[in-house]
């Protein structure tokens, strides 16, 4: 369909020069255009899609950017970017140098808050609103779109139970489209369902219960009907909540239809939603899938163990347990706080609980860690995906702070498999019984092997391995890192270089580092995490507590939040990508 209204708007101003009946047709427009891109380009589809209408209408009814809209989670905010002053540049959407793929305050005005993980939109958007109120912005309006599945998370309560007590200009928007990145779980989901299908009875609606000036539910997809109402509840003061259906991955057959597959499906035919083929080239397996394989595997055996994941069954593959062992598999919802302190109660009553959060999100729940596991000294498994840098998704969701914000915490093992082997194997060795918590961290991705299901082997708990053999230099790598560092050694014919897997950051493998700082006058450190704190600071705490006067290297990443682009691009920046690895030899030779 030829564009004629979104190639003439640039901002909201020009947005609000359309008649009513004209705001149709630009969100066709504007849904063909987010396909269109992201056919080719990839990204967070189905978000997006199901939020054109509401995107349209906010902008045409509010102010922005003086009235503040956040997002929540910034996923659904690619219309929102095309129609402030970034569709000729929404190309570059996720790419290295391109525009973030969430809302950026650094990066547009129309940004007011970045949100790159959930339920952080009412507490930022009320933080505005009293802020407004003691500037004596009283006029000034603040909104929060609450969507994904976003609303069941503790905070987004806690913000709640605080705006519904005050008398700030706060609405709250509910895109309800009863799905996350896989379907919405829990009461709440259940009740917002009993809402829609107006099967209550005599019961108080539980946003008006907190003091909202509650409306709905109204059609998301009838933008007629959201101006007005939005138009309606401009002219209300106070806390108010605006309950909206909508269905995710609108406008795409497809991507209505399997909505879990494309929230952010990769390229796709922008007509027909086909998914483009992929390769029939046999390759390893992602390491989520090597832990979902595993975890049944040893569930099946050991009537302990249990799953638990926040929100994320289908990213973590913790859906194959469910598929299989459903009654010992858990999806609690964007939960991780939760998640938590719920596998340290199981833990307490002799369950063995595996506790999948991707890296970036146990941010979230690092008081539960420390109070509610390590304190206690409870053998939670925490199995850490997308550790390391995660490529397009940028600063909010790369995994390089576990090792140090972990590394402090007392009684915690920290492991990281270089491959799919050492991963099944120390998810094999915690069950057998450890008396304290462990985190396994391990990249977003494909592995290195193919033939990886291979019969379990223990391993001893803080050993390293010997990689190869040499005389002068030894490179400690952590992890799957490991491979561009071998691929870098390789490049040399060289018997000055050794290369050591350390595999535990704690505990260090103290016989080991004592026998390479005797031998090796050269000690280079590599690691996909943070290197202020991380595991190359480990190694020099170690040898200053020893007095070894080795030089030491450290390769990782700096102490600045890294952006989006490939993992590979990434890497090269930070330098430890096989070519830079290679230099740094190079230099030490």
């Amino acid at each position: 369909m030829a564009s004629n209204l979104l190639t003439s708007i640039n901002t909201p101003d020009d947005l609000k020069k359309l008649a009513p009946e004209q705001l149709p047709q630009l969100a066709k427009e504007l849904r063909s255009f987010i396909i269109d891109i992201l056919s080719v380009k990839e990204g967070h589809l189905g978000a997006s899609l199901g939020v054109v209408e509401l995107t349209i209408a906010l902008h045409y009814v509010f102010n922005t950017p003086d009235d503040l809209l956040v997002w929540d989670v910034g996923h659904q905010a690619y219309g929102h970017k095309i129609l402030t002053e970034r569709r000729e540049v929404f190309h570059t959407n996720r790419q290295l140098n391109g525009i973030s793929g969430f809302p950026k305050r650094s990066e547009s005005k129309y940004d007011t808050f970045g949100v790159g993980h959930s339920s952080t939109s009412i507490s930022a958007a009320l933080g505005m609103a009293i802020a407004s109120n003691l500037k004596g912005l009283t006029d000034r309006h603040h909104i929060a779109v609450v969507g994904d599945a976003s609303i069941a998370s503790g905070m987004a309560f806690e913000a709640l139970n605080h705006a519904g007590v005050s008398d700030a200009n706060l609405l709250v928007i509910l895109n309800d489209n009863t799905i996350g990145i896989d379907p919405s779980v829990g009461a709440l989901k259940e009740y917002l369902t009993n809402v829609k299908e107006r099967k209550l009875r005599n019961q108080q609606n539980i946003f008006e219960a907190l003091n909202f000036n509650y409306s709905g539910p109204i059609n998301g997809h009838d933008i007629d009907i959201v101006v007005n109402e939005l138009s309606r509840l401009k002219k209300i003061k106070g806390p108010k909540f605006l309950h909206i259906i909508t269905t995710k991955g609108k406008g795409l057959k497809k991507a209505e239809q399997d909505q879990v597959r494309y929230h952010a499906p990769g390229k796709f035919d922008k007509v027909t939603g086909e998914l483009a083929p992929k390769t029939n080239k046999v390759q390893p397996p992602k390491f989520q899938d090597v832990f979902g394989r595993t975890i049944v595997e040893l569930a099946q055996k050991n009537k302990k163990i249990v799953g638990i994941t926040p929100a994320m069954p289908t990213g973590s593959s913790l859906k194959f347990m469910m598929d299989e062992i459903p009654d010992r598999a858990f999806d609690v919802g964007i939960a991780e706080q939760h998640a938590v302190t719920l596998a340290a109660g199981m833990a307490t009553e002799g369950l063995i609980p595996f506790c999948n959060i991707y890296s970036t999100f146990l941010q979230r729940a690092y008081d539960q860690v420390i109070h509610d596991v390590a304190t206690q000294n409870l053998p939670v498994i925490f199995c850490l995906d997308r550790a390391g840098l995660v490529g397009q998704d940028g600063a909010t969701h790369h995994g390089v702070f576990d090792i140090a914000y972990l590394r402090c915490i007392p009684n915690l093992i920290i492991f990281a498999p270089a491959n799919e082997t050492e991963l099944r194997n120390i998810m094999y060795t915690a069950q057998l019984g450890l008396n304290q918590p462990i985190a396994i961290r391990y990249p977003r991705g494909r592995g290195i092997l193919n033939e990886w299901r291979t019969p379990f082997e223990k391993i001893e708990i803080g050993t390293g391995t010997l990689l190869k053999e040499g005389s002068s230099i030894a490179v400690l790598s952590l992890g799957f890192i490991a491979k561009n560092v071998t691929e870098a050694i390789n490049r040399f014919n060289n018997e000055k270089i050794a290369h050591f897997g350390m595999r535990f950051v704690k505990p260090l493998d103290e016989n080991l580092l004592h026998h390479i700082f005797k031998k090796f006058n050269t000690v280079i450190t590599v690691e996909d995490g943070s290197i202020k704190g991380g595991f190359g600071s480990a190694i020099a705490e170690f040898a200053a507590e020893h007095h070894y006067t080795s030089t030491i290297k450290s390769l990782g990443v700096p102490d600045k939040f890294i952006e989006h682009g490939t993992v590979e691009q990434l890497q090269e920046i930070v330098g430890i990508d096989t070519n830079s690895i290679e230099e740094t030899l190079q230099q030490f030779l």
